[in-house]
């Protein structure tokens, strides 16, 4: 009987290391029904329930509508973009050509990344990083309010949001 204790110690000394970050983890259940939550224990403690929880700097929610992962993105590209506006802006010197290739190495992947998982998103969603990518571009050619948006796109040869969505998930397929 204590060789079966003493392989036992070891084994959970072994996975010991791995459950280190214990404190880290969350429970979160993927559904779109309305169910009871059962407590989860790690080490005799209960991991906390959330409605999101962050993986790779993907914010996964328990419908996976992706809401919360927009929101925070949009987030993340305005602080960005305010803190780059004195290059991109309309009062900069660089030219339209420096300014889009800023908003193309910054800017971009930071809505991009992940794009094939979130990009199933509803069309509101989507359309709060459109919005974000039209007012960026407004800025870069000090386009006034009567410009098309779409006219932006062409005359910059900018994907729009969508475009850039349905070329990731073809790129996926594949």
């Amino acid at each position: 009987m204590s060789l079966v204790l003493k392989v036992f110690h070891l084994i959970v000394m072994q996975l010991s290391k791995y459950l280190v970050f214990f404190h880290k983890s969350v429970h979160i259940d993927f559904t779109n029904k309305h169910i009871e939550h059962k407590p989860i224990h790690i080490r005799h403690q209960v991991v906390p329930y959330e409605n999101t929880a962050k993986y790779l700097d993907v914010t996964l929610d328990a419908k996976l509508r992706w809401k919360p992962h927009v929101k925070k993105k949009q987030e993340e590209l305005t602080l960005k973009y305010r803190k780059m506006y004195w290059l991109m802006g309309h009062h900069s010197a660089l030219s339209v050509y420096n300014k889009l290739m800023l908003y193309q190495q910054v800017l971009k992947p930071v809505w991009t990344y992940g794009i094939q998982l979130w990009g199933c998103t509803s069309q509101s969603n989507r359309n709060i990083i459109q919005r974000f990518q039209n007012r960026v571009l407004c800025g870069i050619v000090d386009a006034p309010w009567y410009i098309r948006n779409d006219n932006l796109h062409k005359d910059l040869d900018v994907e729009t949001v969508d475009s850039v969505i349905k070329k990731y998930a073809q790129s996926h397929e594949q």
